[in-house]
């Protein structure tokens, strides 16, 4: 039997978190209800469409919720439900691996694009200039 399966649950996990917005929009609402341009204002990079789309994703998936005020103008607020709620810790830990690592993977990937690494893996300590056999594979820019 695998020891992992197409349909478990931690790729389901996975799966909600591994949209580019989900996790931003869902730290965005942390705080408590918003409507979608304060929403956009809050979250840089992020268009009308692609914000629309993350919002309806994330309440087909039962992690957001929407309101709709009967108002002129109409307003709607989107807010977490407690399953939304219930990530939070896991993408404030992704978020504090991302501030920690965050230059050995940008570092990783200049380094990819350079076609470093392509000799294997048992030259890459050696190659990041800090002498540790299999070590890292991290070497900081210089800062020139």
């Amino acid at each position: 039997m695998p020891e992992f399966i197409a349909d478990c649950q931690a790729r389901l996990a996975l799966d909600l978190l591994g949209n580019t917005w989900n996790g931003v929009v869902l730290w965005a609402l942390r705080r408590g209800a918003q409507r979608p341009h304060e929403l956009r204002r809050r979250i840089g990079g992020i268009s009308p469409k692609v914000l629309t789309e993350t919002l309806r994703r994330l309440e087909h998936n039962g992690l957001v919720a929407h309101r709709r005020y009967r108002e002129a103008p109409p307003r709607v607020e989107y807010a977490l439900t407690g399953l939304g709620r219930s990530l939070l810790p896991a993408i404030e830990a992704l978020g504090l691996w991302a501030v920690e690592h965050a230059e050995e993977v940008l570092a990783a990937q200049d380094r990819a694009e350079q076609g470093a690494g392509r000799a294997g893996y048992a030259d890459a300590g050696q190659a990041d200039g800090t002498g540790h056999p299999g070590g890292t594979g991290y070497a900081p820019k210089s800062q020139t």
